[in-house]
């Protein structure tokens, strides 16, 4: 029976532990059915701290200069997260109403 190497020190030496999985060199327990584990899915919050997921309704809470535009999205204006990115500076990628489809920062919205 082959285990699956240690996620945090990658080490082969690895034995089970009723339903966990132990590391001896570095001591990392870990449960294999629990797959969430590994994954790090980026998250935002809104300017409440309000917890944003990808399909959520959100406003604007700013007047917002569109780059490469003369465009301007004015306070109120609705929009829809599509996915949530991990961004350096737009957290959001969002179909802005009136304006298509754009990269929004998460601190100047609020969910709808």
């Amino acid at each position: 029976m082959s285990l699956p190497p240690c996620p945090q020190c990658n080490s082969e030496y690895v034995y089970q532990d009723q339903d966990n999985l132990v590391c001896p060199e570095c001591a990392y327990e870990w449960n294999p059915a629990d797959t969430s584990a590994g994954e790090d899915e980026p998250t935002a919050k809104d300017a409440n701290g309000t917890q944003l997921n990808a399909g959520d309704k959100v406003t604007l809470i700013k007047d917002l200069k569109v780059k490469g535009s003369s465009q301007v999205l004015k306070i109120g204006t609705k929009a829809m997260i599509r996915r949530i990115v991990d961004g350096k500076d737009h957290e959001l990628d969002c179909r802005v109403d009136g304006a298509g489809e754009m990269m929004v920062t998460a601190k100047f919205v609020k969910k709808a």
